[in-house]
């Protein structure tokens, strides 16, 4: 069966969702969330990179990252900023406050879900669940190298699992049942996956980038080919056959859609994998070398020291030790 790319990519992101904010707001009202480099060692120790959301339940708001585009926000929709750049949810575009401490942020961390209260007295205008993903930066991630700063999805006319996932998440908020924030965790990350496919799908034909060689067909099929078989001794020739293209104009489409041509590609690719063995800790060099296509643990050690700027040995004992 041919591979799913994005799933084989969304393997190696690793994402952990933690943090959740059972939000009420009343007009006026603007919340301004802090730099990462306070959120990311509060939440997940040792994590590197920082996806926040907000998901509206109730109600409607705006939502930019500071000095960026506003969006207006209604009940069903969620905005997802996939650096976790300092951002403002208000009542209104244009609002600022002040950021929330550490130290607020690290009390308001340690008893989730949290409840939060912004703004005016009186009922809420506005009803937010919200939260943060974490994972590690990886050496290759085409997946969170090509997503825009900020994706907006969902809405009261969606009939998919976007549509549900404010509903779900702020039922599992309330309940107050055990093992709330493990469902939530894993609610996040499913909403995540649903966000990015949605902005695939929604993407505008003449957009460039990983995402849309996904949706090109012959790019599409190469890909699916190098990820189905990374140990595979590719040739352009035979990868252009396979893809129903000349090798010169798979190699140009590809680098034109991609941004790198098919077999660098592949090796990138295959450095992913193997910080993904290596950090597992129970496969040898010489398996993990024969495992993504190399015919000795010497040329994979230095295939990986020169991507990485480390032999694989001393990544590993990095890795274990942080």
């Amino acid at each position: 069966m041919p591979v799913d790319v994005l799933s084989d990519v969304l393997k190696t992101v690793r994402l952990t969702g933690a943090a959740f904010f059972d939000v009420a707001a009343t007009s006026p009202f603007v919340a301004e969330q802090p730099p990462r480099d306070i959120i990311l060692p509060l939440i997940l120790p040792g994590a590197e990179r920082l996806i926040a959301y907000h998901a509206v339940t109730e109600g409607a708001c705006y939502a930019s990252v500071i000095g960026g585009e506003t969006f207006q926000l209604k009940a069903g929709e969620v905005v997802v900023f996939t650096n976790g750049d300092p951002h403002v949810m208000a009542s209104q575009p244009g609002m600022r406050g002040d950021a929330v401490s550490a130290e607020a942020f690290a009390a308001m961390a340690g008893g989730l879900p949290f409840a939060l209260k912004y703004g005016a007295e009186g009922p809420p205008t506005a009803r937010l669940v919200c939260g943060f993903l974490a994972c590690d930066a990886e050496a290759f991630n085409p997946l969170l190298d090509n997503l825009p700063p900020v994706i907006v999805a969902g809405g009261e006319d969606d009939a998919g699992w976007l549509g549900q996932f404010a509903r779900i998440a702020a039922a599992e908020m309330a309940g107050g049942r055990a093992g709330s924030a493990g469902v939530l965790a894993r609610l996040s990350e499913l909403m995540f996956i649903a966000v990015v496919r949605r902005h695939i799908e929604t993407m505008p034909p003449q957009r460039a980038g990983w995402l849309a060689g996904l949706r090109d067909p012959a790019v599409g099929r190469a890909l699916a080919l190098l990820h189905g078989a990374p140990a595979h001794p590719w040739t352009m020739q035979e990868l252009a056959a396979k893809a129903a293209l000349s090798r010169s104009a798979l190699y140009d489409r590809f680098a034109d859609l991609v941004g790198t041509p098919p077999l660098h590609y592949l090796a990138q690719w295959r450095m992913q994998i193997a910080i993904g063995l290596l950090r597992r800790g129970d496969a040898g060099m010489a398996e993990i070398a024969a495992s993504i296509g190399y015919g000795s643990e010497a040329a994979f050690s230095r295939a990986f020291r020169k991507m990485m700027g480390t032999p694989p040995s001393a990544w590993r004992r990095r890795a274990a030790t942080s």
